[in-house]
């Protein structure tokens, strides 16, 4: 009984740490926040923080890992849902994040500045990896569902999702570059739609499935990001 409350306790503790963190990096930002912000806010030690993060890089790679887990979460009555087409899946999925994502719009935008921060290189690289190791076994099983019922002509279920995902990860990257373009005002609300519609285009042709079956994000995503 004492390792399980042991246990507990420790999750417990470690969720305040995140808990924490997470509001002063949207507050704060990343690189204003510091460790020692950190345990004012928790009145702890610094013993206390290193018992459960290696250094502030760690701490974040770990909110960032349960803002996915959390995510993915939202996911699974999707994928669960064996009388829902494949493609239609793979819209919900696709849907399903940019809603989580607008429900925590603050932290998103956040990220959005570490991303693109110099310094964080090695953050970006990890969250690629995390990116990779969570998202394209779920579209391996949407694939391969598709491959089933002849919507889709991919020969392979495992490496055409690590394709997919890579293109996912190289939209991410154009969507950051245009949310701060349209914030600055360099450009208008048509090159988002271009770029959407690119990818989308793109999406259909490694699938083999006709031009404009997929949604991949609809109007109202587009214009509450980027309107």
């Amino acid at each position: 009984m004492a390792r399980t409350v042991n246990a507990t306790l420790y999750t417990v503790r470690r969720e305040a740490f995140l808990d924490v963190a997470q509001r002063l990096i949207q507050t704060k930002g990343f690189e204003s926040m510091s460790i020692q912000d950190l345990l004012d806010e928790l009145e702890a030690s610094k013993g206390a923080f290193y018992h459960y993060f290696d250094s502030k890089q760690a701490l974040l790679e770990a909110v960032v890992d349960r803002f996915a887990d959390a995510a993915l979460i939202t996911l699974a009555p999707i994928l669960a849902d064996k009388a829902m087409p494949a493609a239609r899946k793979l819209e919900r999925i696709f849907g399903g994040i940019a809603s989580f994502k607008a429900q925590q719009k603050e932290f998103v935008l956040a990220m959005i500045e570490i991303w693109n921060s110099d310094g964080n290189a090695i953050v970006r690289e990890k969250l690629r990896r995390l990116t990779v190791n969570r998202v394209a076994p779920l579209l391996t099983l949407v694939i391969e569902q598709g491959i089933s019922e002849g919507t889709f002509a991919a020969q392979s279920p495992e490496e055409t999702a690590m394709v997919l995902t890579s293109l996912m990860q190289g939209f991410q990257q154009q969507a950051n570059d245009l949310f701060i373009a349209r914030q600055a005002g360099t450009i208008g609300f048509d090159v988002v739609q271009r770029s959407v519609a690119a990818n989308t285009d793109a999406f259909e042709r490694i699938l083999g499935i006709p031009k404009g079956s997929l949604t991949l994000m609809d109007e109202p995503t587009l214009r509450f990001w980027f309107g």
